[in-house]
């Protein structure tokens, strides 16, 4: 049986960890907390309202950023501001702002400053 709070945890790859973090921190207007959980540094992102699901930057030897892969989509009020910011810091929006049916919301995806392709999604 699937946790309402699907999924627990992602991993975003980076291969120059500062930079992916002050990428992410200026796009979403957040700040990301380095912790080290046995393993190499990450800059995990803030849980929000979802006390059990959350996910980090990491940079890891056997992970290498993509845009072809997995898409992880992180959950904002609203993402037009940051489909705005993305571009000024090194990252591109290859999916503008695009309505969803039934008024579920709207989504976009970008590449990040790494090269990874994530997605953004909003309620409006």
């Amino acid at each position: 049986m699937l946790s309402p709070n699907v999924p627990a945890w992602f991993e975003i790859p980076t291969t120059d960890l500062d930079r992916a973090q002050r990428f992410y921190e200026a796009a979403l207007g957040v700040t990301l907390q380095r912790q080290q959980f046995g393993g190499p540094a990450m800059a995990v992102f803030p849980r929000g309202d979802k006390p059990n699901a959350t996910g980090a930057l990491v940079r890891m030897p056997q992970c290498e950023p993509s845009i072809q892969g997995s898409i992880v989509y992180l959950s904002l009020d609203d993402i037009r501001p940051v489909l705005e910011r993305v571009p000024s810091l090194g990252g591109e929006v290859f999916v503008p702002r695009t309505q969803l049916p039934d008024d579920i919301g709207f989504f976009a995806q970008i590449r990040d400053s790494e090269g990874n392709r994530v997605g953004l999604f909003s309620p409006r």
